[in-house]
């Protein structure tokens, strides 16, 4: 047995060698027993196994199944091998013969575009009305525009005076407050137009009025409200004018073409007792400053007559005409009154009432003469008119006097 044993230890070492293992490793021992040497060499890979590793023909010492045995090659420079039983995966070199692969970049994300906002629309600017310049009041060939310093005075001049009342005192009723004289509203094409409801329906104009959003309206009981379209040189004028939660109201309405010289139907009001215009009729302040008046103004008296004449078209009155002045009575300041001692305005005033004369139009205090408010009056200039009295008036004869 010893000797079979002997005869064996070549082979035993060609399967060391194969093995990996040391030839210098000591075979069994003489008593037949295995060796630690051999024991070790019994316990590693079978021949079967080292014949099938891609190893045989390679370099001596290597180690088919990539085991540490005879192994010398150095871990990458920096790096211990493995960590916690794993490869460092971030520093080890590929495996040979396997291209690294270097993962693709992710594109950029292109930002969403902003939607282009749109541009707010400008709200389109309301027109601007022009001025009062625009139009005319009236044709010059029209009462209201003639002269009357050349007409013969009237043969019932002193019934009539006396009955308005002699030493009444003339009176402005205009003055720099907004809120004392009968305003008025200059609109346009842009004024938006309302229909109006009345109470003397049947004598007034069922057209829809130009009234702006905050309408100058005269204070007091009559509420005259007065638009003066100067795109279309028509002037509307309504009397006791009232907003109410279901719209406008008033007691009645008129409209003129300015560049006309009709009258209103014969019987007809207006927004005044005569069925005149009161436009027309007002002292405005931009005349004044322009040095002159070239109308006639509107007044008032306590009583009337019912009757009328030219240009009134109205009564608001009872009693006789011989008694009492009708509606339509033009009047002037006498020639010989003096008036050198009166302030500008007030002497502008005063030369017009001695040239074209005042037109009663309406019930009120006596020798009140009408005007629009303005905050370029002087009203301690004109407070002086109060200095007059219907003494110094005389009635015109006017019946030679018609439109045209």
């Amino acid at each position: 047995m010893v000797t079979s044993t002997r005869r064996l230890a070549p082979l035993v070492a060609l399967v060391l060698a194969i093995a990996g293992c040391s030839p210098a490793s000591p075979l069994p021992s003489a008593d037949g027993s295995a060796s630690p040497a051999l024991r070790q060499a019994q316990a590693s890979p079978s021949l079967g196994q080292a014949q099938a590793s891609p190893s045989v023909g390679g370099s001596p010492g290597a180690s088919a199944s990539g085991s540490s045995h005879g192994s010398t090659s150095p871990s990458p420079a920096g790096h211990g091998g493995t960590s916690n039983g794993g490869p460092d995966t971030a520093s080890s070199p590929s495996p040979a013969g396997v291209a690294a692969t270097t993962p693709s970049p992710k594109p950029t994300p292109k930002p969403t575009p902003k939607p282009t906002p749109k541009p707010t629309p400008k709200p389109t600017p309301k027109a601007t009305p022009k001025p009062t310049s625009a139009c005319p009041v009236f044709p010059a060939t029209n009462v209201w525009n003639k002269r009357v310093d050349g007409l013969p005075v009237a043969s019932d001049s002193a019934a009539m005076i006396k009955a308005i009342g002699l030493s009444a005192a003339l009176h402005p009723d205009f003055s720099d407050a907004g809120d004392y004289g009968i305003p008025y509203n200059v609109v346009g094409s842009g004024t938006p137009k309302t229909t109006v409801s009345f109470d003397y329906s049947d004598e007034s104009d069922h057209v829809k009025y130009p009234i702006p959003a905050s309408p100058k309206i005269e204070g007091g009981s009559d509420r005259h409200l007065l638009m003066v379209d100067t795109d279309a040189c028509r002037l509307y004028e309504l009397y006791d004018a009232v907003k109410t939660s279901s719209g406008w109201t008033a007691g009645s309405g008129a409209t003129w073409n300015l560049r006309s010289n009709a009258l209103r139907p014969a019987g007809w009001t207006s927004a005044d007792a005569a069925g005149l215009p009161i436009y027309p009729g007002l002292a405005r302040y931009s005349e004044v400053a322009a040095g002159v008046i070239r109308h006639a103004l509107r007044f008032t008296a306590s009583k009337t007559c019912a009757g009328y004449i030219y240009p009134a078209r109205h009564e608001a009155g009872s009693g006789s005409c011989s008694a009492e002045p009708p509606m339509g009575l033009r009047v002037r300041l006498k020639a010989n009154v003096d008036l050198s001692g009166f302030g500008t305005q007030a002497r502008i005033i005063l030369q017009a009432l001695k040239t074209y004369g005042m037109i009663l139009a309406d019930n009120g205090s006596p020798w009140y003469v009408t005007g629009a408010p303005s905050s370029g009056w002087n009203d301690d200039v004109l407070h002086a008119l109060g200095k007059l009295h219907g003494s110094d008036f005389e009635v015109v004869d006017t019946s030679s006097l018609k439109n045209g």
